[in-house]
């Protein structure tokens, strides 16, 4: 695994409820979402590293492939269980220097009823048009300031893990039950 390989999924769970919620609207006609370009260019991840992103997913059980419109679909259920319970210590957060960001875990705008940071500084990914000042968080890729502009759910999906990367057992707890409760409610 790395750590990409966890945002394509999250993407890919967007994508599905952005789907859903378009459906409820009317059909759409863009170019297809779930396509190795469109990831590309929603997520700066070369079409190449999407591929092989999306096959070690389905070799380690987060992806299943092969549903009526071929696409490789998460699992949510593993991905969940992963993210809860091994996300922290395969790919560990440790809160950096002060820079100008996005925020991010406890400080991400969608999650501030649901957690309180236990200090007074925030937590950011570092990105240079960010507009809040905090300990820098490197993301789970670099693109990620980039990726979460255009799309809401993704975010919320990226700061709940960093909450749990970062999160005391509490706060792991809080984040980890709003993931589990987003994640597995069709």
């Amino acid at each position: 695994m790395k750590s990409q390989d966890i945002v394509i999924l999250l993407k890919l769970v967007s994508l599905e409820e952005q789907e859903r919620a378009s459906n409820r609207d009317g059909p759409s006609s863009r170019e297809d979402p779930y396509s190795v370009r469109s990831l590309e260019a929603s997520l700066g991840i070369s079409k190449s590293e999407v591929n092989a992103s999306i096959n070690r997913s389905c070799a380690s059980g987060l992806a299943l492939k092969g549903g009526p419109d071929g696409h490789a679909k998460p699992n949510r259920r593993d991905l969940c269980s992963f993210i809860i319970h091994g996300l922290k210590f395969v790919f560990p957060a440790k809160p950096g220097a002060m820079t100008r960001g996005i925020p991010t875990a406890f400080s991400a705008p969608m999650l501030e009823p649901y957690l309180v940071a236990g200090g007074s500084y925030i937590y950011v990914w570092p990105y240079a048009y960010g507009k809040e000042m905090g300990q820098a968080v490197d993301p789970l890729f670099k693109s990620v300031p980039d990726a979460v502009q255009e799309d809401e759910k993704l975010y919320e999906y990226l700061a709940l893990i960093d909450a749990i990367r970062l999160g005391r057992q509490r706060e792991a707890k809080l984040a980890s039950d709003r993931l589990s409760e987003k994640l597995l409610s069709r």
